[in-house]
Formats: C-alpha cells, structure tokens, sequence
C-alpha cells in the first residue's frame, strides 16, 4: 500500500493544487518590476490570485472540503491586506495591478 501523498502533491483525486514551478515563473516574470524582482507587491498579489483561482476550482468539485476551504480564506486575507497596503502607498500601481489581474477594487 502506497504512503498518501502531501497535499500539494495532487492527493485529492490526483489534482494538483499547488502551482509549478515554470506557472510560478511565468507569473514571476509577467509581474517582475526588474529581472530580480520576486518579492514585489504585485508578484505576491499576483502568485496569490493564481493560487486562489485554482483553490477555487477545487472547491467546486469539493464541496465539503472545510480545510482547503479555510486555506482560501487565509490566502484571500493576505491577498486583501497587500492590496489595500498597494492602495495606500502607490494608487496608480493599485489600479493598474487591479485591472491587470481583474480584480475588483477590493
């Protein structure tokens, strides 16, 4: 008998929630403000929009899943307070992410 595997992993139904490495990259380099940027607002905002996204969509097949449920919660928290942080300190870079990643204005 096969060890369960770790969440991320795809163990539920053998989907991957988590995102790859090239999908990290691809989003890092879209959002990047210079080639060694990965720790921007906007990178984080927009790491995290994917991750919600696909969180999401697991959520609709998996209706009674409570525990990925309150890990969407969490991510859209931290999505919430670096978005109004965003909004805060440069509103120009708030629209333009916002209308980016078609987000309401939060």
């Amino acid at each position: 008998m096969n060890p369960l595997p770790c969440a991320g992993e795809g163990a539920i139904g053998g989907e991957n929630v988590a995102l790859s490495k090239e999908e990290k990259q691809r989003i890092v380099a879209k959002f990047a403000q210079d080639p060694n940027d990965t720790g921007s607002v906007e990178v984080q905002v927009a790491l995290l929009t994917a991750r919600i996204e696909r969180l999401t969509e697991h959520l609709k097949v998996h209706k009674k899943d409570f525990h990925s449920r309150r890990g969407l919660y969490i991510l859209v928290g931290r999505r919430r307070r670096l978005l109004r942080y965003l909004q805060k300190k440069d509103p120009a870079r708030y629209r333009r992410l916002v209308e980016t990643l078609n987000l309401r204005g939060i």
